[in-house]
């Protein structure tokens, strides 16, 4: 019986986060206009989340796994290092749009196709969230992969409000804009399904895939999140939700932990 719970709790993790990310566009149905200031303090609260749980769910675990030594950093800068490249070659070559860049005036049609790289660019970062809660439950330990699961989940839900705000703009329905914002966190169970897998194959290898998790979230923080939420004006209030987030993550992470 403990089994098929633990298979239960397991298969849910693996869905939350992507499911919240449709959450987090539910206020589109009581309003549509929402303060840039409050969406980049919550969009710094996510980045605030995210580099907490990279530090302590995934960067430390992979050196703790690794054997605390000389050799376990090393293999755990490697993987942190190689994450990154990881992220930063999908960051070249997939087409996209960076997350609240202004909207340059155009026709329709390149208005909309800007829209479109957009989804495209959360739906990209949202990949390498869904391998790390993967690589969470990988580890056989519930309580890790249960707080990345909650973290990643409570900072995909301004960005799931972020995509379904874009798209009533662009004059999409209330419900096809939320139904586009649920689909674009439906790819994280991809990657945690992906990041669960290579831990089961590689188990002698798991600092290294940890750490690999961790690089692809520290780069989603540094090149995307956090200079989108210091670019409206906003930036001390934005620092303060990243540094928020940042506290909320660490408390989860030891009281589950």
């Amino acid at each position: 019986m403990g089994n098929i719970d633990s298979k239960l709790i397991v298969g849910l993790g693996l869905l939350l986060p992507g499911i919240m990310t449709g959450l987090g566009a539910i206020p589109i149905f009581f309003t549509k206009k929402i303060k840039r200031s409050a969406l980049d303090i919550l969009l710094g609260f996510a980045a605030g989340v995210m580099l907490a749980a990279s530090c302590f769910s995934l960067i430390l675990p992979s050196i703790e796994y690794g054997g605390g030594d000389f050799k376990a950093v090393m293999i755990t800068g490697l993987g942190i290092f190689l994450g990154a490249v990881m992220l930063d070659l999908i960051d070249k070559y997939a087409p996209h749009e960076h997350l609240m860049d202004k909207r340059v005036e155009g026709t329709s049609t390149d208005s909309l196709k800007k829209i479109w790289l957009f989804i495209i660019a959360i739906t990209i970062h949202n990949f390498p969230e869904g391998l790390a809660t993967g690589v969470g439950f990988g580890t056989g330990e519930l309580a890790n992969g249960i707080t990345i699961a909650l973290g990643i989940g409570l900072q995909n839900m301004p960005e799931g409000l972020a995509v379904a705000l874009a798209l009533l703009r662009e004059n999409y329905s209330v419900k096809k804009a939320f139904v586009i914002a649920l689909l674009t966190g439906l790819v994280e169970p991809i990657g945690a399904l992906l990041g669960f897998g290579l831990v089961q194959i590689f188990q002698q290898i798991l600092p290294f895939i940890l750490a690999l998790a961790g690089g692809a979230m520290l780069f989603v923080i540094s090149d995307e999140i956090i200079p989108e939420t210091h670019s409206g004006g906003f930036e001390r209030q934005a620092t303060y939700g990243i540094i928020v987030g940042f506290i909320v993550m660490m408390i989860m992470d030891v009281l589950l932990g």
